[in-house]
């Protein structure tokens, strides 16, 4: 008879876990006979005292096996997908899924809702009216099939064990240990059927993970997971320490990909991290036989149409309107005030507090502060000003879409505190390094 006491007991006392305790233990999760407060001794052991990579693994598989496995026997093409740590105007699934699915790739995104300071893409795909985030199995599958992508939320039958897990991690502090961070992300993405994952981890102050190392920490330890299990997986270090769009916001992001995927306009930062992540995606999946190859088939995607095609055509059959991408503004919500906001001195824009900068998002209404917040996707922050510009007391810094007058206040003195003001250039990069 499994006991979890006996478990818990052995990682608090730092001693190995077998395979088949591991399993017991989810499945105690899965079916209720594990208690909350084990749920928490646990996992606050494995805070204190890691595990190895065959007990990471372990862990990682039976999340994945207390619910259902998509499989894609019927695809003619690799099944391929990509996750990130989460960012400020991180708007890139939104691109990479159509992209990909134009040059021949398979995405069944599983994809998530804001977190912290942080945007969600299920968000972002709310702001398009109609727009089914949790259709059923069957649409799911033929919106695959059908359009080589379909990006939508985690259902109660993928990972169910995750679920409970993160949310008792959630208000035990306990998220940050990189193994139970590694094993819910791979968990649900394992669940999808992957041939291949790229992991998108970010770097700098509006990342997930406070320092480089524990970034590193955190790539490394999902690529040896994932490629553990399976399923051939890198991870790229990219940076956050500024906006990563020319806008950050649910609708007004939604925007900025369509213009994208219209080759009407691609911030440069933007454009460079997403050919990477996609270009390695296509590497993986024996796409393309280089990075010059990959790029010449995705830049083919962008210009010839076929990826913006494949995008109008998710969202229709995903129930968003069938002249979306033609109308995108007639059917986004525009918030009622858009203003800028000046710098009150000249100089260098040296560095940007960006949590801060997604927490004033949050503030205008365009995340949440409790789980039960109803999101306005109209807010946002429009044209971030970039790292390293020269700003005089002309030249705007950002300007916020707010609701009413006092949230466009408050999201001002944010970004006034956000945003430093000197005198020095500073080092700007996009990628860091890529953990295979």
């Amino acid at each position: 008879m499994f006991i979890p006491q006996e478990f818990i007991r052995k990682k608090r006392d730092n001693k190995p876990l077998k395979k088949e305790d591991i399993e017991e233990f989810i499945k105690g999760v899965s079916d209720g006979s594990v208690a909350n407060e084990h749920i928490s001794a646990f996992a606050m052991a494995v805070f204190f005292n890691g595990m190895s990579l065959e007990e990471k693994t372990n862990l990682t598989i039976a999340m994945k096996n207390s619910g259902n496995t998509l499989k894609w026997d019927d695809l003619d093409g690799p099944v391929v997908d990509k996750h990130s740590t989460g960012g400020i105007g991180d708007v890139v699934s939104l691109m990479l899924g159509p992209m990909l699915a134009a040059c021949g790739a398979y995405i069944p995104m599983i994809s998530g809702r804001g977190l912290g300071h942080t945007g969600g893409t299920l968000d972002k795909f709310e702001s398009i009216p109609g727009y089914n985030v949790y259709p059923d199995d069957a649409l799911f599958k033929k919106v695959v099939k059908e359009c080589g992508v379909a990006i939508i939320g985690q259902t109660s039958s993928l990972a169910p064990a995750d679920k409970r897990i993160y949310s008792i991690r959630d208000v035990t502090a306990t998220v940050e240990s990189v193994p139970m961070i590694s094993a819910s992300i791979l968990a649900k993405k394992l669940a999808e059927g992957l041939d291949t994952l790229i992991m998108d981890v970010k770097v700098g102050s509006g990342a997930f993970m406070p320092t480089y190392d524990l970034s590193r920490e955190l790539a490394e330890s999902i690529v040896e997971i994932a490629n553990n299990a399976g399923v051939k997986t890198n991870a790229i270090l990219t940076d956050m320490n500024q906006c990563l769009a020319y806008n950050a916001g649910n609708a007004i992001e939604v925007r900025e990909a369509v213009e994208y995927l219209q080759n009407r306009r691609k911030n440069p930062r933007l454009h460079k991290i997403n050919m990477a992540l996609c270009s390695q995606a296509l590497i993986n999946a024996n796409l393309a036989k280089s990075k010059d190859d990959a790029n010449k088939k995705l830049e083919l995607a962008l210009s010839s149409g076929k990826a913006l095609e494949i995008f109008a055509k998710m969202t229709s059959m995903l129930g968003g309107p069938s002249d979306f991408c033609e109308n995108y503004d007639k059917y986004l919500k525009q918030a009622p005030i858009i203003e800028p906001v000046y710098t009150p001195q000249s100089g260098i824009v040296e560095s940007m507090d960006t949590i801060a900068i997604g927490m004033s998002i949050v503030g205008l209404g365009g995340g949440r502060i409790k789980p039960s917040d109803e999101i306005d996707h109209s807010v946002g922050l429009e044209n971030v000003i970039k790292l390293g510009t020269k700003v005089d007391l002309h030249t705007p810094l950002v300007t916020i879409h707010a609701k009413d007058q006092a949230s466009f206040e408050e999201a001002k003195r944010r970004v006034l505190d956000a945003i430093i003001i000197g005198d020095t250039k500073p080092e700007v990069k996009e990628i860091y390094e890529v953990i295979s």
